[in-house]
């Protein structure tokens, strides 16, 4: 089913919400798509390319996501019978705001609930060289690799810090690897969140000690450690060639349209048309800053590895814990920040403006374009609920989910308060032309109609 789009923010008050269709094909972004998509297609079959299958399908997937012409679930109020259209949706990972966003909550609620213990954490975020970004994106190995090895250095960080060694001592973390920039550029990137502390056992029960915050020593320390392993690795692999002067990639794979597409994107350079291979168009609203920048504490740099651990939240911010979470979740567009300027151009504001000055970038859209620890007690029987963590968080439905993350309460009918349920999921094609044709004609919207003309199942399927 369809899902709202949701801001990265406090909860909303149950009395302020109700539920309107999410309505896909008025937003800029389907605009663009549907405009641009096949045009982008055709410009790299000229060049005798084409994308993945897997990625035409997540085009084609989000044309139809949230459209009642493509299905919907018909539901009705048990006590005065009013009924509501609800569309399905595409459930794809790419770049669709409003399945990314119900991921999002999906994610950040499990998260929360099920996964991580209440005890303080902190964000650990690793960015990476432009290089290293290309190799990332292309050789799946890769990336998982270089995680371990950035996990087990600020592991050992923290049992070090608490006096403690790796066979007493152990801490965690989850990470949620992100594979956008603000300015819509391929960068990948870890968010970790790790446990500001470790466990250590003692008369047979586990313990926490929470550690200092990292110093700006101890953070460049950490870096020189996962540079200097990350690099060992690489050249071990044969994905990295060093000799007395420089290092550079050795990818031993042949060159494809998508190749072609990342590099561009990771440099900000645009792919295909006329400024092929130029640099993107930005914007400067704001004067450049010219004093020095101020130094952070929590941030260490190094060969174009970045590493920043200044957010953290208590044991008892649980509400912070799942909007950090919703953010590190977070899909890649942002369509509140998408815009067309007055020449018909694409423009996206940046979240945090560059130094420069730089506060969006314009596009050209007729270019061709565990146990112990956890909430859950996962890993043991439990006898008060014979499901698992897992059947638990599946029947978290879709409109439970509504209601706990926006206050959104679809399960009641706003009429008269009576329970609504499900009572048809509507995929022929016909049948449903004849739906929506009958509402067209009554000329009614088709995500509700008055009470008194519900009683009965629309012309073509009665229930």
């Amino acid at each position: 089913m369809e899902s709202l789009q949701p801001a990265v923010g406090p909860l909303v008050p149950l009395s302020s919400a109700r539920y309107e269709r999410h309505r896909p094909e008025a937003t800029l972004l389907y605009e663009l798509v549907a405009q641009h998509y096949p045009a982008f297609i055709e410009a790299l079959g000229e060049e005798g390319r084409s994308l993945p299958a897997h990625m035409q399908q997540e085009f084609e997937a989000y044309l139809k996501c949230g459209r009642l012409e493509h299905g919907f679930l018909r539901v009705r109020c048990t006590q005065c019978r009013a009924e509501r259209l609800v569309a399905f949706s595409c459930k794809r990972r790419g770049f669709c705001p409003s399945c990314g966003a119900r991921r999002m909550v999906e994610t950040a609620a499990l998260l929360v609930d099920e996964v991580l213990p209440r005890q303080p954490l902190r964000q650990w975020v690793l960015s990476v060289p432009f290089p290293l970004r290309f190799l990332f994106a292309t050789e799946p190995a890769a990336l998982t690799a270089v995680l371990g090895i950035v996990y087990r250095a600020i592991a050992a960080h923290l049992i070090r810090k608490a006096g403690l060694t790796q066979s007493t001592a152990q801490t965690g973390a989850v990470t949620l690897i992100q594979r956008f920039g603000s300015a819509l550029n391929l960068n990948i990137h870890f968010h970790l969140l790790v446990l500001d502390g470790v466990y250590v056992r003692g008369h047979d029960k586990l313990q926490f000690r929470r550690v200092p915050p990292p110093t700006k020593a101890e953070l460049d320390g950490i870096l020189r450690t996962i540079t200097r392993r990350v690099g060992r690795h690489l050249q071990r692999r044969g994905w990295l060639t060093r000799d007395a002067e420089s290092s550079h990639l050795t990818l031993d794979r042949e060159d494809t349209a998508l190749d072609s597409l990342l590099s561009h994107s990771i440099t900000y350079r645009i792919a295909l048309g006329p400024r092929a291979g130029q640099k993107a168009f930005t914007l400067r609203s704001l004067p450049a800053t010219t004093r020095r920048a101020p130094d952070k504490p929590f941030l260490a740099s190094a060969d174009g590895f970045s590493l920043h651990a200044g957010v953290a939240a208590g044991a008892d911010e649980r509400k912070k814990v799942e909007r950090l979470c919703r953010y590190i979740a977070r899909p890649a567009i942002a369509t509140g920040r998408l815009s067309l300027t007055g020449q018909g151009q694409v423009r996206y504001t940046l979240k945090t403006p560059y130094r420069d000055g730089t506060t969006h970038v314009v596009f050209e859209p007729h270019n061709r374009w565990r146990t112990e620890v956890t909430p859950a007690g996962r890993g043991t029987p439990t006898t008060s609920d014979p499901r698992t963590p897992a059947e638990r968080h599946r029947a978290m439905t879709w409109a439970q989910r509504l209601k706990r993350v926006f206050g959104i309460e679809i399960e009641t009918c706003e009429q008269c308060g009576g329970k609504v349920r499900v009572i048809a999921s509507i995929e022929d094609p016909a049948v449903m032309g004849r739906i929506l044709g009958h509402l067209a004609s009554r000329e009614l919207p088709a995500g509700s109609r008055p009470p008194s003309r519900a009683r009965g199942a629309p012309p073509g399927n009665r229930t």
